[in-house]
């Protein structure tokens, strides 16, 4: 049975997921998973996550959540390349900094950029307020600075001379507040060579491929009134920033 992965390429992690299968040729099933549709919270859905996020893997009986941990498992049943998740403790240790440090900064604060640039304005139909939308870039530009200060320094890429999973979350991450149109690489030379070395290492069919939904999100507020964004769905957005 081939394994499931369940997506939505609006999102960061479903991305990082897409991505790495794709390059380390892992034959699967894609399940798009429609988040703007409210998929997730359907009935269909819950019988495979009562978590109701993406992404989700599917690996015959065998259901796993969350991204990394989704990541890792296909590291070990893939073996894929060392590089990717070193076998080397303080290498692999990196790595597994980066991941725990990126929820609650990283991707806390560019999703955050996200939602008050991209989302809430086509379900409201107002603008976020001034204040609240400097408050979450401020804190954006925090991250990038521990980014470039800490993670990356002058090295090629967060572990060293060669990719690993800790890049590829980062680039997916880092390119959520891209789509809105937000330029953070302006004025960040060495974040800026950083992301084309990924790119290329990724390719650039693949990434643009990954990436073409998140950078098309000013079609977003098209989207929901094609699809009819359901109520409860709009009223729990609301809810998440007030």
């Amino acid at each position: 049975m081939a394994l499931e992965l369940y997506l939505d390429l609006h999102s960061q992690p479903c991305r990082s997921v897409y991505i790495f299968a794709k390059l380390a040729n892992i034959p699967f099933e894609y399940k798009v998973v429609d988040l703007s549709a409210g998929e997730h919270f359907g009935e269909e859905f819950g019988k495979i996550s009562v978590v109701r996020k993406v992404p989700v893997l599917k690996d015959g009986a065998f259901i796993l959540t969350e991204s990394t941990a989704i990541l890792q498992y296909l590291v070990g049943k893939y073996s894929t390349p060392d590089h990717w998740y070193p076998a080397d403790l303080q290498k692999r240790a990196r790595v597994d900094e980066y991941l725990s440090w990126q929820h609650t900064n990283m991707r806390t604060h560019g999703s955050k950029v996200f939602w008050f640039r991209g989302v809430l304005p086509a379900v409201t139909g107002v603008p976020v307020p001034k204040e609240k939308m400097d408050s979450a870039v401020e804190d954006l530009n925090m991250s990038f600075k521990i980014f470039e200060e800490k993670f990356l320094q002058d090295r090629p890429f967060i572990v060293g001379e060669k990719i690993s999973l800790a890049d590829l979350v980062a680039i997916v991450e880092i390119m959520q507040p891209v789509g809105t149109g937000l330029d953070v690489f302006e004025g960040r030379p060495a974040l800026s060579a950083w992301r084309d070395r990924v790119k290329k290492e990724i390719g650039m069919e693949l990434f643009e491929e990954a990436h073409k939904t998140i950078l098309n999100v000013a079609s977003l507020p098209q989207t929901f009134e094609s699809k009819g964004l359901p109520e409860f769905l709009k009223i729990r957005i609301q809810k998440m920033f007030n």
